[in-house]
């Protein structure tokens, strides 16, 4: 299965080894962290092409399992890799839901990327992937998430309680979703 989305700027698909120095690229220029959730454990010294290698060799096959699929979006007008998409199976029998995860590099942010990156995420997962629901889980104090995926069409549904273990406690996180048409 050969899973690509293209927009008007941008393009969708899994990352490839030669897409390393437009990744290493894409951190490498990152700013500052912006805010609480901006941070990203990176450390692209340590990086290689070995290494990334190793990790594209690791996404083809969680994808071949139907556990996780990782896109690199990249903008079409000059291959500048500007973040990722992720969609993990939840479940698939009869419920076929997932979990969609993005990131978007913060030099590239307040440029509508984010919402046309999620979009195209949000159409593989329902169009190519069969997933009948998608959620995303948001921190309740990540303003920035939550207006993306609002942009983006998705739901306010509820707030789970202590559900993600992260940052050394139980943290509350709201549900977004959205269920194929």
């Amino acid at each position: 299965m050969h899973l690509q989305s293209e927009t008007e700027r941008l393009i969708l698909r899994p990352l490839q080894n030669d897409d390393y120095e437009r990744w290493l690229e894409g951190f490498r220029d990152r700013f500052s962290s912006q805010y609480k959730y901006d941070g990203d454990s990176l450390d692209v010294n340590e990086w290689t092409q070995k290494k990334f290698d190793d990790v594209v060799t690791k996404f083809q096959a969680l994808a071949a399992q139907d556990e996780v699929y990782v896109f690199g979006v990249f903008r079409k007008e000059d291959e500048k890799h500007i973040g990722k998409v992720e969609l993990s199976t939840i479940i698939r029998e009869e419920f076929q839901w997932g979990l969609l995860g993005y990131r978007i590099h913060n030099q590239f942010w307040r440029q509508g990327y984010g919402k046309e990156a999620v979009q195209a995420g949000l159409k593989i997962a329902f169009d190519d992937l069969d997933y009948h629901r998608i959620e995303a889980h948001i921190n309740v104090d990540n303003k920035p998430s939550i207006r993306l995926a609002e942009a983006a069409g998705m739901i306010y549904e509820c707030t789970r309680k202590g559900f993600i273990y992260e940052y050394n406690e139980w943290t509350d996180n709201l549900v977004y979703s959205m269920n194929a048409k």
